[in-house]
């Protein structure tokens, strides 16, 4: 290679091509630095094995205790409950209390679309 040629990466541009109303565009668009933190705790909160095991029962079964959980999951009841602390903490499980058991669910329907999403783009990566 000669000094004076350049080295372009394969995804950019060859000519330098900023096209100023998409990055426009984008930085209307663009989450706060809050919400962008907030969002990738949420995906770490739902990359953990044991934790999305646990929200896909509860997906499946509406609502379950912690022992149910535990069976359904083949989880130490300790597991599932140091488990459901953060995910309650973090607004993605809500608990109803009926007696001295504690019932979990998915807080809302954003929880269960994200869910479903992430199931289907799985499924749909398998089958390629």
């Amino acid at each position: 290679m000669r000094s004076d040629e350049k080295v372009v990466a394969l995804e950019a541009c060859a000519d330098r091509c900023v096209h100023p109303d998409k990055v426009e565009m984008v930085r209307r668009a663009a989450l706060s630095s809050e919400a962008l933190t907030r969002s990738a705790s949420l995906f770490k909160l739902l990359g953990d094995p044991t934790r999305a095991r646990l929200l896909y029962a509860l997906l499946e079964a509406g609502e379950l205790c912690v022992s149910d959980l535990a069976a359904a999951t083949d989880q130490q009841e300790t597991t599932v409950s140091q488990s459901l602390r953060m995910l309650r903490a973090s607004g993605v499980v809500s608990g109803r209390r009926q007696g001295r058991l504690v019932y979990y669910r998915l807080a809302d329907a954003h929880v269960r679309m994200l869910l479903d999403l992430t199931r289907e783009h799985v499924d749909h990566e398998r089958a390629r």
